[in-house]
């Protein structure tokens, strides 16, 4: 019963319980792992939660994130080489610029939807991977942008372990923004699109402006995590605004679970743990493994393994509780529906 309220975390006590246990994990990972998987475990779990407020929560798939994780790399690079200033400041300058890169996008991009707001947002993450390729005063080019410092305060953080823990409330506040955007009123609404845009749009809810607007958030936090990932390898290359990376997030999605939060952070250490260790034992048909793993997964779980967790946790509870057997099409949770608000 308690594991059950633990996985749901629909009640109180579970949503406290799963806090905990992340945090634990969060402060712990560098104390069991390198410390530089630790960090590449921490910001792409933020980059697959980023995605998730668009992918999960508002039924947007976008295959272009990877233009704000690179953006906001490179940004922040040339932010902390040019001013020296901490990488704190970096990494938020970062964020922002994937912001204002994302407002554009996104306002051409929401026109769309299904596969073709898919390959827009693909097609412009193709034009950022260009220009970075071509504009090679600023970013290197093929060499990528080098010698990244980890300025804070004059403090050394060259040692990865030290690093981690001065990166890592960085990403927690990153998914404190995720999570208060989720239980949010605008939270409520970005569910109501994904279920339906007609009634959305039809109690008064401006959907296109909504979608524009956690399109931006969605970029801004996966520009963070890009920024502490910069900074953390101490360069940034153009694999980071390759289409690869967003295919990466995407299937840490589909593994964890979308539309659940924690499942792209489960999603994310599983498939960084598992190129690491495949890398490590030297395996070179990684992508052949994460693959067929990810087939498997998307087959047996097609909830994700999070999602699924909670489904089967739920159906034990509920048949313990009535007769009345729990059907896989009923919702996990009760999205209460969003009162009318008149169009601005």
């Amino acid at each position: 019963m308690i594991i059950s309220r633990l996985v749901e975390g629909r009640s109180p006590a579970g949503r406290l319980g799963l806090l905990a246990v992340g945090l634990v994990v969060a402060f712990g990972l560098p104390w069991y792992i390198y410390p530089p998987v630790a960090l590449d475990v921490a910001a792409w779990a933020l980059f697959a939660v980023a995605l998730d407020l668009l992918l999960g929560y508002t039924g947007l798939l976008s295959f272009g994130h990877a233009a704000f994780w690179g953006s906001s790399a490179y940004a922040t690079g040339l932010i902390a080489i040019e001013t020296g200033m901490p990488f704190y400041v970096a990494v938020l300058g970062g964020a922002v610029v994937a912001a204002l890169i994302a407002l554009p996008i996104a306002m051409l991009s929401v026109r769309r939807t299904g596969i073709y707001f898919a390959m827009v947002t693909l097609a412009f993450a193709q034009l950022i991977y260009f220009v970075a390729n071509q504009w090679r005063s600023v970013t290197g080019g093929e060499n990528g942008l080098q010698g990244i410092p980890r300025e804070l305060f004059g403090v050394d953080l060259s040692d990865s372990f030290y690093f981690y823990y001065a990166a890592i409330p960085l990403i927690l506040l990153g998914f404190l923004g995720a999570w208060r955007v989720v239980h949010s009123p605008f939270g409520r609404v970005m569910v109501a699109i994904r279920e339906n845009p007609a009634r959305a749009r039809a109690l008064g809810y401006p959907v296109d402006r909504y979608k524009v607007q956690v399109f931006v958030v969605s970029a801004f936090l996966a520009g963070i995590a890009g920024g502490v990932y910069a900074v953390g390898h101490g360069f940034a290359s153009l694999q980071e605004v390759y289409w690869t990376t967003s295919g990466k997030v995407v299937v840490m999605n589909i593994l964890g679970g979308m539309g659940t939060l924690w499942g792209p952070v489960l999603g994310a250490g599983i498939i960084v743990a598992l190129e690491d260790y495949l890398a490590t034992a030297g395996i070179d048909a990684v992508g052949t493994v994460t693959g067929a793993i990810f087939v498997v997964t998307v087959l047996l779980f097609r909830r994700g393994i999070w999602g699924t967790a909670r489904r089967l946790l739920l159906r034990f509870r509920r048949n313990r509780t009535t007769s009345e057997p729990v059907s896989d099409e009923e919702p996990l949770t009760q999205e209460p529906s969003p009162t009318p608000a008149p169009q601005a």
